[in-house]
């Protein structure tokens, strides 16, 4: 007896399950993701062994390259509670409009009396303008002291933690920027703060 012969059909797999997923995972990266915000002076730093991300909360960031000094604070909430503090502080008004834009302003170097200026500025203008340095000298003048001890005190305020500071130098800057910036921490007793560098391949 002839055995009865099947039609064979060609397997089909419905593909929309995985794109819907692929792209649920695409737009989670894209949006969670924080973009790369260029530095408003290159800082060739030097290279290290030690491996540790740069946390993203409950911490600053001294940037020195140029003779240039630099602050960043991470942190929205800290930053808008930070420039309050030292509009308050040293009588230096702020629009809202200045600081929403200084929320969303990561680095920056410029003297506390010209700020609300910089911060006026369009997009185009103010990535056109060479910010002159944060002052850090040895006297009063020293604005980063300033900006150091608000960003400390909005974010203990805050997070009931201590602010980490880290200082990001150029591997060819000269010492007496560097070692006026180590006495301004040194004054608020500031005796522990990391030094960033880059990846150094360890030679086998």
């Amino acid at each position: 007896m002839a055995r009865a012969k099947v039609t064979r059909k060609s397997t089909a797999i419905d593909m929309t399950a995985m794109c819907d997923v692929a792209f649920l995972l695409l737009t989670f990266f894209i949006l969670s993701a924080k973009p790369k915000v260029e530095s408003p002076v290159r800082a060739e730093v030097p290279a290290s062994i030690a491996k540790e991300a740069i946390p993203e909360t409950d911490f600053a960031i001294i940037t020195v390259g140029q003779g240039k000094v630099f602050f960043t604070i991470e942190g929205d909430d800290v930053r808008r509670e930070t420039i309050k503090a030292m509009s308050d502080a040293y009588k230096v008004p702020f629009t809202p409009e200045q600081i929403n834009t200084f929320v969303h302003t990561e680095a920056f170097g410029v003297p506390l009396s010209t700020l609300p200026a910089f911060l006026s500025l369009n997009g185009a203008d103010k990535s056109a303008y060479k910010q002159p340095g944060m002052p850090v000298d040895t006297t009063e003048n020293n604005d980063l002291s300033h900006w150091v001890l608000q960003a400390r005190k909005a974010n203990a305020l805050l997070h009931s933690k201590d602010l980490r500071v880290a200082i990001k130098g150029d591997s060819q800057e000269e010492y007496p920027t560097v070692r006026k910036i180590i006495m301004t921490l040194q004054k608020q007793h500031v005796d522990k703060f990391s030094l960033i560098t880059s990846l150094k391949t360890v030679s086998k």
